[in-house]
């Protein structure tokens, strides 16, 4: 018949399961999209500052969502801590509580926990300073519960930031999807390489300089800049054959390194809110980074095997699943990034 195009029953199906498979690989990430996963799970922070014996100014300062936070309730073996505090206050993406101890009972040998960590994700930094022994440890939702021990070693003070690095990134879902990004851009290739290596150097540099002190944003301009990066990279991966090669596709590391700096400020978030040790914060510093180079290998290896096994799946497949492979990776990291960063920019003019 003049004017209509029969379709074949293959091509039907094929339109038709792509179309599904789209849906729900957006509805998918749109979940993992939520306001809990679209920020890196920041630490806690417990400081007990000893000013005299038995006497000591305890802070609580817990990340929220908002105007949410988790049911966490720090608590010592004393029971120094089982009332309200003295005072509390809210500050962007913090809730602070402090308690003033006076002649209680000395800190060291006591159990410090933290009601609530066990059901959590979130870690929590101890600290105990002044009366002439330092102390630091991280609580986990595994092991919630710690010993001070004023009197013999200084714990695992800077070990623990090297873990912590390494769980910043791995549970930072936008950093990780800009990662993603790039690695789809580029390929498994060599030039994935030096792209990443740009990414790195780019956001250890801030990274250093922003802990340190010497560089400072406003932390929602950067979150609401790293969603518009992500943006960026998921406009590039949509295919345009007509398109000439942009800067992007021709220069990749050029394009890494750039958005590697806010995203290096943006990993210097969570240590701006815990601090450095004194007298090691170059060396918590080093730790923290390494800690996040190898959660972010770690992540770009599982892609790469993931990758490399989709395609060697769709060889195999019924039906011509080229238009799926090359539209739904954009359109799904676009999507959560458009979210992330509407998201973040009602924070900025709330």
């Amino acid at each position: 018949m003049t004017g209509f195009t029969i379709l074949k029953p293959r091509k039907v199906a094929a339109k038709w399961i792509g179309r599904r498979l789209i849906g729900m690989i957006l509805v998918w990430l749109a979940m993992l999209a939520g306001p809990s996963a679209a920020h890196e799970v920041r630490p806690a922070l417990l400081r007990l500052s000893v000013t005299g014996p038995g006497t000591y100014q305890a802070t609580w300062k817990q990340p929220t969502v908002g105007d949410m936070a988790v049911r966490l309730i720090p608590r010592l073996s004393s029971g120094s801590l089982d009332r309200a505090p003295d005072s509390e206050t809210a500050a962007p993406g913090f809730l602070i509580r402090g308690w003033r101890v006076a002649r209680g009972q000395p800190l060291d040998g006591q159990t410090i926990s933290v009601e609530g960590l066990s059901q959590s994700v979130t870690d929590v930094i101890v600290k105990v300073e002044g009366g002439g022994a330092d102390f630091e440890t991280v609580l986990r939702p595994a092991s919630p519960t710690a010993v001070l021990k004023l009197t013999g070693p200084a714990g695992i003070a800077i070990p623990g930031y090297l873990t912590l690095g390494v769980e910043h990134i791995l549970t930072g879902a936008d950093h990780l999807m800009f990662v993603l990004g790039l690695l789809l851009l580029v390929g498994p290739s060599w030039r994935i390489v030096k792209a990443v290596s740009a990414f790195t150097v780019a956001h250890s540099l801030t990274l250093a300089l922003a802990a340190l002190g010497y560089i400072h944003f406003p932390s929602a301009v950067i979150e609401a800049l790293v969603a518009l990066s992500i943006v960026f990279v998921a406009v590039e991966l949509v295919p345009a054959p007509d398109r000439p090669p942009s800067l992007t596709r021709r220069y990749p590391w050029l394009i890494a390194f750039t958005f590697g700096l806010l995203h290096g400020m943006a990993f210097a978030g969570a240590l701006a809110q815990i601090g450095l040790p004194p007298g090691a914060a170059p060396a918590a510093l080093f730790l923290f980074n390494v800690g996040v180079e190898i959660g972010q290998l770690l992540f770009i290896a599982v892609a790469v095997a993931a990758i490399l096994g989709l395609r060697a799946l769709r060889r195999r497949a019924p039906f011509d699943t080229t238009a799926l492979a090359r539209l739904a990776p954009a359109y799904a990291i676009g999507g959560c990034a458009c979210y992330w960063l509407i998201e973040r920019l009602t924070v900025i003019y709330a």
